[in-house]
């Protein structure tokens, strides 16, 4: 090649990177989701005006539980064919009318296929708990229906939610002579073999996700002790805490399960998105790493398999509770409000997590459980639909990232649009601007630069400002 040519391609290429590191951000950064099934599937605001909020504010995919014991019949009907969308005794109304409601707006939809279902779909129906070793054959069933009846609106299926938690799937232990080994991991994995199969069938262009875990566990000493994540996600893949192959018991005979991607539920209750959970086999955001070491090492070993080079995350639910109204679980409205944001930088800075979804928009009603209180309160209003001050943020998040010298921010809804960063020097009255930039097309930028202490950086669109941060 003519070296000046040479110098020429090199001069242009130097540019390019330079554009690049300028301002705008990965070309392909994380999704942002919602759910709230409560307002989608049983009412209390209206929900057209619920759906186009989340529009306005730059929401890409809506999670919404396709529930089999609300779907399917509560006494199985003769000659049921649960694999036929319109075999009688199914009532879809108000999925359909969820799903009718987030496509015309605009956005995508994320079904979680899961139980319980009714008690008869258990192998052992005479228990009268539908949780109780569900049927993987009629949950395959199940799950085809599903993907049949919405595989032209629906890209993308989670299989069951919170496999480690007693509420959703038993028993999660056997327990004798005091000591316990896990079950709902096998329970889970057959369920998993059966559905994805079933659902590629259905609508084959579709990604189906596995996991769904909640964030946190307890020590194993009971037969419904919670699952802590990553001990149920070993026993998926029949392997000890050293990962050696267990062949025993529900391991003989072992199969791996098929997935094509791995969703979780991160929480971290009072601890900021930066601080991890202390018990190793825990996994909040901060210890996302613990997790996907863990999802690796069981794919080289053939104990897992994905359908891509390795599993990406996909964040289902993700959320503060605050208090007011939780005085026993919530954090206060500033720091719900600082760690949101600090989250959605987390999970953009991690290139495997490809989905944050915001659990929940509208506060669930406060109630008495004992000496706690029960529901959830992690909205981004009060149950009354008063806003909480996250909420003014939510389609603007922003952070000062001392360490690395970074400013970086979301511009919600997305697509490539101009923003203009600003900076309030120490002492300073006014805000001015430091830079314009041009965001990719998810509306995400950063910007590089030495950052002056106790200065306040922010950045505004047209439409809307951030918070503002001290360095």
């Amino acid at each position: 090649m003519d070296s000046r040519l040479r110098l020429a391609l090199a001069v242009l290429l130097a540019a390019v990177l330079l554009a690049i590191g300028a301002g705008s951000a990965r070309a392909a950064g994380t999704e942002v989701g919602v759910t709230d099934d409560r307002l989608l599937l049983v009412g209390g605001a209206d929900p057209d005006r619920v759906v186009a909020e989340w529009r306005a504010n730059g929401v890409d995919v809506v999670r919404i539980f396709a529930l089999w014991s609300q779907i399917a019949p509560s006494r199985q009907p003769t000659g049921f064919d649960g694999a036929d969308q319109h075999a009688p005794g199914y009532v879809w109304g108000r999925l359909d009318e969820a799903v009718r409601r987030v496509r015309g707006a605009g956005m995508k939809v994320m079904l979680t296929v899961t139980g319980p279902g009714p008690v008869w779909s258990s192998r052992s129906p005479g228990r009268g708990n539908p949780r109780y070793k569900p049927d993987p054959r009629r949950y395959a069933a199940f799950a085809t229906a599903v993907a049949s009846r919405y595989g032209a609106a629906v890209d993308r299926y989670i299989l069951w939610n919170e496999p480690n938690l007693p509420s959703w799937l038993q028993p999660q232990a056997s327990c004798a002579h005091g000591r316990c080994t896990p079950v709902a991991p096998h329970l889970y994995r057959g369920l998993v073999r059966a559905a994805y199969p079933a659902i590629k069938a259905a609508d084959p262009g579709a990604e189906v996700l596995i996991g769904a875990m909640s964030s946190r566990g307890l020590d194993l000493k009971a037969r419904n002790s919670t699952l802590r994540p990553l001990l149920f996600l070993r026993a998926l893949g029949c392997v000890s805490s050293r990962f050696g192959r267990l062949r025993s018991g529900d391991c003989k005979g072992f199969k791996p399960a098929t997935a094509d991607g791995f969703a979780f539920h991160p929480h971290g209750t009072l601890f900021s998105p930066d601080r991890a959970y202390r018990n190793r086999d825990d996994v909040n955001l901060a210890s996302l790493g613990r997790l996907e070491s863990t999802l690796d090492r069981l794919q080289r070993g053939g104990r897992l398999r994905a359908t891509t080079r390795r599993f990406n995350l996909f964040v289902d639910e993700y959320g503060y509770q605050t208090r007011p109204p939780d005085r026993t679980a919530g954090v206060s409205l500033a720091t719900q409000d600082r760690w949101l944001q600090r989250a959605a930088y987390r999970a953009w800075r991690d290139p495997r997590v490809r989905l944050l979804t915001q659990y929940q928009w509208y506060d669930e009603p406060l109630r008495r459980a004992g000496s706690a209180f029960a529901g959830w309160q992690s909205g981004m209003r009060f149950l009354s639909g008063r806003p909480k001050p996250a909420l003014a943020h939510f389609d603007t998040p922003m952070q000062v990232d001392v360490a690395r010298s970074r400013l970086w921010g979301q511009a919600r809804p997305g697509d490539a649009q101009t923003v203009t960063v600003e900076r309030r020097s120490k002492g300073a009255k006014r805000y001015v601007a430091i830079a314009r930039l041009r965001t990719d097309r998810r509306g995400y930028w950063t910007l590089k630069r030495r950052l002056s202490r106790g200065a306040r950086y922010r950045f505004r669109t047209a439409a809307a400002t951030s918070a503002s941060f001290r360095r």
